[in-house]
C-alpha cells in the first residue's frame, strides 16, 4: 500500500473577460488600502435589474469549486462557472472624469441594456 500526499493546488481553468491596466491599478489601490493580500477581484453576473442581468464586482477571498480565474499582472480576477459564458470576451475598465467614476464592462455578449445602464440582456 502506497501514500500519496497531494500537495499541488487543482488546476484552474481560465476565463475570456480582461482587464485594462487602469483597472488593474485602481484594483491595486483598493486592495492596497484593504491591507489584505489574500482578495482577489471576484466578476458575476446575477438575476435582476429592468434588463434581467447585472454584473457585481467584488473582492473574495474564497475560490469555489468551478471557479476561473486569471492574473493581471498580480491582479486576480475570477469569474464562477455560471457566469463565464456571459461575460466572455468582456473587458472591465475605470474611469475616472468629472462625468463618472467607476469601473465599467464593455460586453458583446449583452443583447441591450436598460436606460440607466446598470443592467443588461
Amino acid at each position: 500500500m502506497t501514500d500519496v500526499t497531494l500537495t499541488e493546488k487543482p488546476e484552474l481553468s481560465t476565463h475570456g473577460v480582461g482587464l485594462t491596466d487602469t483597472a488593474a491599478g485602481k484594483v491595486k489601490s483598493l486592495l492596497d488600502q484593504e491591507g489584505r493580500d489574500d482578495l482577489r477581484l471576484r466578476v458575476a453576473v446575477q438575476p435582476g435589474g429592468c434588463s434581467g442581468l447585472i454584473y457585481q464586482l467584488y473582492f473574495d477571498e474564497r475560490l469555489l469549486d468551478g471557479d476561473t480565474t486569471r492574473d493581471f499582472d498580480g491582479v486576480e480576477v475570477v469569474v464562477d462557472r455560471m457566469s463565464v459564458p456571459y461575460l466572455d470576451g468582456a473587458t472591465i475598465d475605470f474611469e475616472d472624469t468629472i462625468q463618472k467614476q467607476g469601473f465599467t464592462i464593455d460586453n458583446p455578449n449583452a443583447a441591450g441594456s436598460c436606460a440607466c445602464g446598470d443592467s443588461f440582456h
